[in-house]
């Protein structure tokens, strides 16, 4: 039976919930793009089916912050999926600020593992460097999905380099994720 994989573009092409902007870029363009790629990976192996938040760029979650981050958790608890996987670009005031990081529900849970496997994948495949897996209870998608639950941040957008690296090989960053996931499930 195949893995049950929703991966969630983090962010609304406009607001309401729309991502971080830096270096040029929008969040919600990068985090797109690459969860595309990461579908068609998926969606080309047999072990793998996938939904994505956002199937189309203009697609839109919700008429707040609050319904959009449900509109997600609730399409992957109905479907339902096996895992939850959003994708997010970093930000910060300091440019250099960089890395990648994932954040799970508890560090108990079996995401932690599934994150610190995707964070390996990508660092591997980005050159970015791996800053750990840690609980954020507080966040809505992953306290309120049903299913394990990841929440990648990928590098930073307002890092020139990373943001860039996003950009232009987003095959980069879904390939890395991909390679998380088989090194996860033994595939």
């Amino acid at each position: 039976m195949a893995i049950k994989i929703y991966i969630d573009q983090g962010h609304n092409p406009v607001n309401p919930n729309a991502g971080a902007e830096g270096s040029g870029y929008r969040e919600q363009d990068l985090v797109y793009q690459i969860g595309i790629e990461l579908a068609q990976l998926l969606r080309d192996d047999p072990n793998y089916e996938v939904v994505l938040s956002r199937p189309t760029p203009e697609t839109q979650k919700g008429t707040t912050i609050l319904t959009s981050l449900a509109a997600r958790v609730n399409e992957a608890n109905n479907w339902p999926a096996d895992y939850f996987l959003s994708l997010h670009a970093n930000a910060s005031e300091i440019s250099t600020a960089n890395g990648l990081e994932s954040f799970v529900y508890s560090t108990q849970s079996p995401a932690y593992v599934l994150a610190q496997d995707i964070n390996q994948g990508l660092s591997d495949a980005t050159g970015i460097t791996n800053k750990g897996v840690y609980a954020r209870p507080s966040l809505y998608v992953l306290r309120k999905t049903s299913m394990p639950a990841v929440l990648v941040e990928m590098g930073f957008i307002t890092n020139q380099y990373e943001a860039d690296l996003m950009h232009d090989n987003p095959a980069l960053f879904a390939k890395g994720i991909y390679n998380g996931l088989n090194k996860y499930f033994g595939l």
